[in-house]
């Protein structure tokens, strides 16, 4: 990915990254919190609809508009399917078999990944020795992580693991899909809006035939504040600040959010939950750093 330059980061900039950080990373913590008792599909429609009501008062408020038009619906349709549908579910699923901070650092993989996806499905985003040598690195990570499970002892937790990687690639796909809404002319919170409203249009149904959630005597108050967290402040609130880092500081600003969300995860994974990190983990988070700095380092110098 080539990046817009890096601006200068000052007090109110930090604050938003580490704001974002915390939202973020706290979402993990949430969804683990959740699918203790409500059933995945439920937790991630209450999570984008009630981003969805939540964006639609900051566009009413902003006079930004609701954006109109066949193609572009159907390109809204197409991003929540990679940007929340497929990954949010994924990491719900992994949530009942893995740590917070393990999902949120196998999870940090998505930038390299998308250097992959964007090599097969573009022709300005092509691989070269330095991205070869940051994916390599990071796979090495992911492969420290998951130990011998990633080939022997396929059970809960190699699920769980392997589902964190496969929500990885669907943002990874969304990444490279999320393009088109350049030439197409939305403005990025009309993007945010317009993906969880189709999300939500997909959900609904699967929530109705396969969670049935009315099923459930008691839910209780813990697993429903979680929810609410996630859709007002994890999503909605998040991709306000996500895009006002991206006005005043530029993407290359918003790449540092891949390095601070693990740590914010596992910080609060430890406070909440008790969870510990091993020094296995520590290693395999150390290797996708190193594999993340040598692929932003190169964005830097090509902006």
């Amino acid at each position: 990915m080539t990046l817009s330059p890096l601006r200068s980061l000052g007090i109110t900039e930090w604050m938003l990254l580490v704001g974002l950080s915390i939202l973020w990373g706290g979402s993990y913590l949430f969804m683990k919190l959740a699918v203790l008792t409500v059933p995945l599909f439920t937790i991630v429609l209450g999570r984008v609809s009630i981003a969805a009501l939540a964006l639609l008062i900051v566009l009413t408020i902003s006079g930004t508009g609701i954006p109109k038009g066949r193609r572009i619906w159907l390109a809204f349709f197409g991003m929540g399917i990679f940007n929340n549908v497929i990954p949010m579910s994924l990491i719900v699923f992994s949530q009942n078999s893995i740590s917070v901070g393990l999902a949120s650092i196998l999870n940090s993989i998505t930038p390299l990944f998308t250097i992959l996806v964007a090599h097969m499905t573009t022709n300005d985003e092509r691989l070269t020795f330095r991205k070869l040598i940051g994916i390599s690195f990071g796979i090495m990570g992911v492969v420290m992580l998951m130990g011998p499970e990633l080939v022997d002892n396929f059970g809960v937790a190699a699920l769980g693991e392997w589902a964190c990687l496969g929500a990885a690639l669907s943002y990874a796909c969304a990444n490279t899909f999320g393009r088109r809404f350049v030439q197409l002319g939305t403005k990025p919170m009309q993007t945010a809006f317009g993906q969880v409203v189709a999300s939500t249009v997909i959900l609904a149904p699967l929530v109705i035939v396969v969670d049935q959630p009315w099923t459930i005597s008691d839910p209780g108050f813990l697993p429903v504040l979680s929810i609410l967290a996630l859709g007002l402040f994890c999503t909605a609130l998040a991709y306000v600040i996500y895009f006002q880092i991206l006005a005043r500081s530029g993407a290359t600003a918003i790449a540092l959010v891949t390095f601070m969300i693990p740590p914010s995860a596992i910080l609060m994974g430890w406070l909440a939950l008790g969870e510990q990190i091993s020094s296995q983990d520590f290693l395999g988070m150390s290797l996708i750093g190193v594999g993340l700095f040598s692929v932003n380092r190169q964005s830097n110098r090509k902006a």
